[in-house]
């Protein structure tokens, strides 16, 4: 059964990795597989061969079913009057409110319309702000869409394929709204409705109080109210995974609810009779437990952890009710195989490789441990059979007989259970870590050297402490549920102020590249082998496996070339040029006041891809959509020289200066090497800077030694372009181009392209932007010169490889699924 059913999940993971929903052919081909293995009787390959391809078409049903609701494109940005109800849990801040909406009608009278949008309802200067939502409310919106649309980049998580799971086929927001009559009722809504009910208790209670967030995270599993800083904090120290609702805490509720129930009943009485008799305490008591903890689960939002806790947790209650025993590994296989029947999409999310492959990891070293223990005689049981014979031979036999042994002081029986519980917990510790490592790296980029430690305080102290005191906070009512939130709060300061301690050290966070299939493979080979039994031959050898994630082979250009990485971050620009050995990033993108693409992308991208630390940061001038990111560079990358063309008050010099970066004003002339790449400033001039900031825009021409070069020309405008081509037209001589002020009409002038006579020119434009941008004129210069054109929009990040030849790589092209551009 665990082939057949770890088969279906294999099928599943193999549809969500395909560029194209398969046709008839692979399901027919599939049947004769299986009709062959029944004909040689190999029955069990048929069954698995099988599952597997009920995985694959199941998935694919799936999701042709939810890819037929989608928006025209002719529709995208026209205003649509929708009606309907508000779902989930709403999420408000200083801009506004965000919120899932579930369309009954449209007033376009579309077919196969957006069940689900996603909405923000923005607050405008001079208006009354959104009005409170909750979850069941209807309402008339006038709304503008466009089809569901996530940023592209290598080495990121995939945005596009988050939104699907969630069946989110349109995102806009409110142009008018009109409050409609009879709310509608349900279960989940009323799920949610509570949720919110007590997220605002929460946040009234705590206040602006440093922890709040993770306090409502732990109550109702909303992340977005977590910080920034505690989310860094978590990550780095590898305690991410107690922000949220996860199957630990769902297991310590039910743990705890089976053992108050199975209190309660085995002292209760029907008609003088203990009710025990009529149906045994551990059956209730399985009952109940499985109850409170989908209860928990439902204020968690059905997260994949919780979920997978859940399911399990339901198997292990229905064989107490009916009195049999599954094998946990089978119990584990089944809650995979239904949280993928419920969700194929689900593997997508790291949550749901974290969440199974720790609980699989954590069976799989306690199984060889009790093979290994089962040989051999347990030191408890040692020590008393060696204390009762001494007794015995020290004359005392005939008292030994009427007493009975004597039992083992109280202060032996506490050490040696505290000795067991630590024995025990080193060992899922132990395997957790080492089983996530690969998967952390992977996801994160990163390996928390202190996460173990961390772990070690911070579970017990949530699972034991903080999350007691929180659902009791959610069962008291007002005003005792203050006391505890605010006692949660305290707890939480304590335990985060003991682990800011501990990531103190730089060497606490190892930073490594996202790794490839082979060493990821090889790397789940090495833990397998590591939690094996003892006796497994060359078990001393598994961390050689480990090797090519540790030390990964450098991937950097050779000697004499770059690599140009366009990154795709909406509305704005962000570039990574790379040598064999040193790194620059021109401009940073859009920061918190739009789409914190510094921190969402271009951190996360350097991470990825293997620089902790760069060598310069290039600022081209002030815009926000090129230096609002900066900030957030500046404090998670080591950067050693920030080279910008800003005002002199500007907060990034100051910020640069504490962080420990050369600054320095970026002016025409400038010119260095490195690794046989040179690197040249065109413009501005070294004179004070004036004017608007599109016109001190940074113009940075990086040449191969071969001669080959790329012009990176920011946000310069006609004026700009003529004053270089009087200077010195040759200079701007480029084979790839990052076109000017993202294909502005004010840009990308004739003379200009006619000078530059790039082979490739890169747009960075933000998906539908609302500056129409690349403008159409300007689209058609470039297809008329047969230059090779791609826009992030449409491509997603690019990848730009410069040496005596040009090697273009299109993420949505070499990374292509099913869902993209649906």
């Amino acid at each position: 059964m665990r082939g057949v059913l770890l088969g279906f999940a294999a099928g599943v993971w193999c549809l969500q990795q395909q560029a194209v929903l398969p046709g008839w052919g692979f399901f027919a081909l599939c049947a004769l597989s299986c009709g062959a293995c029944g004909c040689f009787r190999w029955r069990r390959v048929a069954l698995i061969v099988a599952a597997f391809a009920f995985g694959f078409a199941y998935a694919a049903l799936r999701a042709e079913v939810r890819l037929q609701d989608q928006l025209p494109l002719a529709y995208e940005g026209r205003t649509i009057e929708v009606a309907g109800f508000v779902r989930g849990l709403p999420s408000i801040d200083a801009h506004g409110t965000r919120f899932l909406f579930e369309v009954e009608s449209n007033d376009a009278r579309l077919r196969n319309f957006p069940r689900i949008v996603r909405l923000s309802w923005l607050v405008v200067e001079g208006e009354a702000p959104p009005p409170e939502l909750w979850a069941g409310q209807r309402w008339s919106l006038g709304v503008r869409l466009k089809r569901a649309h996530g940023n592209a980049n290598f080495g990121a998580r995939d945005a596009e394929a988050a939104l699907l799971a969630r069946n989110i086929r349109a995102t806009g927001y409110v142009t008018r709204a009109h409050r409609l009559p009879r709310d509608v009722i349900g279960i989940a809504l009323a799920i949610d409705r509570l949720r919110a009910h007590l997220r605002d208790r929460i946040e009234g209670v705590l206040g602006d109080a440093a922890h709040r967030g993770i306090v409502v995270a732990l109550a109702v599993g909303a992340q977005d109210s977590v910080s920034d800083s505690d989310w860094t904090l978590m990550r780095a120290t590898g305690t991410s995974h107690l922000v949220a609702i996860s199957g630990l805490h769902i297991g310590f509720v039910a743990g705890l609810a089976a053992l108050s129930i199975g209190f309660a009943w085995r002292r209760l009485r029907w008609r003088g009779t203990l009710l025990p008799l009529y149906v045994s305490a551990q059956k209730v008591a399985a009952a109940g437990a499985a109850a409170f903890a989908a209860f928990y689960a439902g204020l968690a939002g059905f997260n994949v952890p919780a979920q997978r806790s859940l399911w399990m947790l339901g198997f292990v209650a229905i064989a107490w009710v009916t009195g049999r025993r599954m094998a946990s590994s089978l119990v584990l296989a089944w809650a995979l195989a239904l949280v993928l029947l419920a969700d194929p999409w689900a593997l997508t999310a790291a949550g749901f490789w974290l969440s199974f492959c720790a609980v699989a990891a954590i069976l799989y070293a306690m199984a060889a441990y009790g093979r290994r223990a089962s040989k051999r005689p347990d030191d408890g049981e040692e020590a008393f059979t060696f204390e009762y014979e001494t007794q015995q031979r020290a004359g005392e036999a005939l008292a030994a007989a009427r007493r009975g042994p004597r039992p083992l002081p109280f202060w032996r029986r506490f050490v040696y259970r505290l000795r067991r519980t630590i024995a025990s917990s080193t060992r899922v510790q132990y395997a957790v870590t080492i089983a996530l490592a690969p998967l952390t790296v992977y996801w994160f980029s990163q390996i928390p050297l202190i996460g173990p430690l961390a772990n070690a305080v911070a579970i017990p102290w949530v699972s034991l402490l903080v999350t007691p005191v929180v659902l009791a906070g959610v069962l008291l009512p007002a005003p005792l549920d203050a006391f505890a939130y605010r006692l949660a709060h305290h707890l939480l300061t304590i335990m985060c102020d003991a682990l800011t301690w501990l990531a103190g050290p730089a060497w606490a966070l190892w930073r490594l590249p996202q790794p490839g299939a082979f060493a990821l493979i090889a790397a789940a080979v090495g833990v397998a082998w590591a939690l094996a039994p003892r006796g497994w031959p060359l078990r001393f050898a598994a961390p050689l496996t480990w090797l090519p994630l540790l030390l990964p082979a450098p991937h950097a250009p050779p000697p004499g070339a770059f690599r140009l990485t366009a990154l795709d971050i909406g509305q704005g620009s962000s570039i990574v040029v790379e040598t064999a050995r040193h790194a620059l990033l021109f401009d940073a993108g859009p920061g918190p006041e739009s789409t914190h693409a510094g921190e969402r992308i271009v951190v996360p991208y350097l991470f990825a891809d293997g620089l902790p630390a760069i060598d310069t940061l290039v600022i081209s001038h002030s815009d926000s959509d090129h230096a609002g990111g900066a900030t957030a560079v500046l404090q998670a990358i080591d950067v050693g020289q920030l080279l910008a063309s800003l005002p002199p008050q500007d907060a990034l010099w100051q910020a640069a200066n504490e962080r420990g970066a050369e600054t320095l004003r970026c002016a025409a002339g400038q010119r260095w090497t490195w690794d046989g790449v040179e690197f040249a400033i065109l413009w501005p001039d070294p004179k004070p800077l004036e004017g608007k900031p599109n016109a001190q825009s940074c113009v940075l021409k990086v040449t191969s030694a071969a001669g080959r070069s790329a012009l990176l020309a920011a946000d310069i405008e006609s004026d700009v372009e003529r004053t270089l081509l009087k200077r010195d037209a040759k200079a701007l001589r480029a084979d790839v181009l990052l076109v000017p002020h993202h294909g502005s009409k004010t840009s990308s002038t004739e003379p200009f392209l006619d000078s530059v006579e790039p082979l490739v020119a890169v747009f960075q434009v933000g998906y539908r932007n609302r500056f129409h941008h690349p403008h159409p004129t300007v689209l058609e210069r470039y297809r008329l010169r047969a230059i090779e054109l791609s826009q992030s929009d449409n491509d997603g990040a690019v990848r730009v490889d410069v040496s005596s030849t040009i090697t273009l790589e299109r993420y949505r092209q070499t990374h292509a699924r099913y869902w993209m551009g649906r």
